[in-house]
């Protein structure tokens, strides 16, 4: 898994160089410039070799002062970082007010937007092939339907979307189709109106506006004249966020069939879940279904349907094969019969195959239908798509490795000359605060996050686990202060700290710490963006 550069938190490098925190205040800023330098000064080193690696990072250390504490500077960095400060924007008699600056940024940013917008184009389909296992047997052939569905949806503008779409279908000796067009438009930035229309078996022209009445509250009011009948369906539907990952809608539908339904929607990292109820004049109907993720990879799902005209349990799971495509096994049972169901997901098309194994419920196959698919399921999870998928993966990392191996070196050797600066002051450090019983940093790796949970041993003989991690005990034996404290702040990627590097571009990485205190062993890892304050009974071993 890759770290999301364009849409993850700014890396704030400086503020690590620093060691501050993003809100540091400019007495702050000063103090810290202040401090680190008088460890890099090249004044201070008479050795030529030390005198380099001192200059070098006194040079990145008043860079970093420079840049916080210039107000406007500041400000481009935040937003940006460097990218920012290297666009070629005008810093100057042009742009001398913190708000003039932030006005160029954002016209900036919304020209790239609009001329993202320009090339956003979503095509989307589905082709759904119904086999029949009973009617294959009286002789009649394997297909009992086919259907196709295709869409393309056309960012306009920023206000306004086009989508253009249509349907086939194919039962027996029957068929139709279906073309249909939505118009919408972005009226301001609570509302929204749209016009649908289509032409085919279920033709109708409608119109919908949708409404952000509060700021958990959504409203939708929609119309809709069928083509066919000339009948009007009226409806109404009322969403309120019940939580962070919940919400909850009602539903009134008038016309011909009306109706009431009530719905609820759970999501979250490690699971989903949705549920509804629906009565109408001459029917009811209630559906429910829970996805749990087992991992980034692969998930569960169980669902079911009942009602006046239904009854159906949908019970399978699904694994994510690449990083676009998802494959899933599902089995059914319920009135229409016993079905298994393979559905292929890639990017925004789907192919879906039900399979009818059997019009009548009979115990002994529906038991059968539903061991073979799942034995299938777990047979090709370990014999095919996990080995597939790891060795797919270590392909792309040994890739990767091989693309940065010239800017990891670099790196490294740049990070290793400024634990060599640190040394003499992280030993003393580190020997009061042995001398006190205080914190004592006794080990620190940072890097991969695979690699460390591999552990010691197998990185030890493992070159290519162990160039994915870096030792960082001394620089953090170096930020230890009185009276035995250490805080890396929140939001601040650790790779910019001095002595720190970044060991393996694009992967996701955690610090791994151990340290004594008061004669207790303690431990804590920390993911790359996340707080570390030390020492926390928490972390006691």
């Amino acid at each position: 898994m890759k770290e999301d550069g364009a849409s993850g938190p700014p890396s704030k490098e400086l503020y690590a160089l620093l060691h501050l925190s993003p809100d540091a205040s400019d007495e702050e800023i000063r103090r810290a410039y202040r401090q680190w330098a008088q460890v890099y000064h090249p004044d201070k080193y008479q050795a030529p070799h030390m005198k380099e690696i001192a200059t070098e990072n006194f040079q990145r250390i008043c860079e970093a002062y420079e840049i916080l504490t210039d107000e406007s500077k500041r400000q481009i960095y935040d937003i940006y970082g460097m990218e920012g400060l290297t666009s070629g924007l005008e810093l100057g008699p042009k742009l001398n007010k913190v708000e003039e600056i932030k006005e160029e940024l954002e016209k900036l940013k919304r020209r790239k937007e609009q001329e993202k917008i320009s090339t956003h184009f979503r095509p989307s389909g589905t082709i759904l092939a119904n086999l029949s296992l009973p009617q294959f047997l009286d002789g009649d052939g394997i297909i009992g339907g086919m259907a196709m569905a295709s869409e393309v949806q056309s960012q306009l503008s920023k206000r306004n979307a086009l989508a253009i779409g249509g349907n086939l279908e194919v039962k027996q000796n029957s068929g139709g189709g279906v073309a249909s067009a939505v118009f919408r438009h972005q009226i301001s930035s609570v509302s929204s109106i749209e016009f649908m229309g289509s032409a085919g078996l279920r033709g109708l022209v409608g119109v919908q506006m949708t409404r952000h009445t509060s700021l958990h509250s959504t409203a939708t009011i929609s119309i809709a004249k069928s083509l066919q009948d000339g009948s009007i369906n009226l409806s109404n539907t009322w969403t309120r966020q019940l939580s962070d990952t919940a919400s909850g809608n009602i539903e009134l539908l008038l016309g011909p069939e009306p109706s009431i339904g009530v719905g609820w929607v759970k999501k979250d990292q490690n699971m989903s879940a949705s549920g509804e109820v629906k009565f109408g004049t001459n029917s009811f109907g209630a559906s429910a279904h829970y996805t749990r993720r087992f991992s980034s990879k692969s998930h569960g799902r169980i669902a079911g349907r009942i009602g006046s005209t239904a009854f159906e349990v949908e019970v399978g799971g699904g694994r994510k094969v690449s990083d676009f495509s998802t494959v899933r096994m599902l089995y059914t049972i319920g009135i229409r019969g016993i079905f298994w169901k393979f559905e292929l997901h890639r990017g925004g098309q789907k192919l879906i195959i039900p399979i009818l194994l059997s019009r009548h419920l009979n115990p002994v196959l529906a038991t059968g239908a539903f061991v073979v698919p799942t034995s299938i399921y777990f047979i090709l999870k370990k014999f095919v798509f996990k080995p597939y998928y790891l060795k797919r993966e270590k392909q792309k990392a040994l890739e990767n490795m091989e693309k940065t191996a010239t800017q990891v070196r670099e790196a490294r050797e740049a990070a290793a000359k400024a634990q060599q600066l640190l040394e003499n002051v992280a030993r003393r450090k580190r020997n009061k605060q042995q001398e006190t019983d205080g914190l004592v940093i006794t080990k620190a790796v940072y890097g991969n996050r695979k690699a460390l949970k591999k552990g010691d041993e197998l990185r030890e003989t493992n070159d290519e686990l162990a160039s994915q991690v870096l030792d960082v005990t001394l620089p953090l034996n170096f930020l230890v202060t009185d009276p035995g404290q250490l805080k890396l702040h929140d939001g601040v990627k650790k790779s910019g700290i001095m002595g720190f590097c970044d060991p393996c571009p694009g992967e996701p990485k955690q610090l791994h710490v151990e340290y004594t205190y008061h004669g207790q062993r303690y431990e804590v890892v920390v993911d790359d963006y996340e707080e570390l304050q030390i020492p926390q009974v928490a972390h006691r071993i």
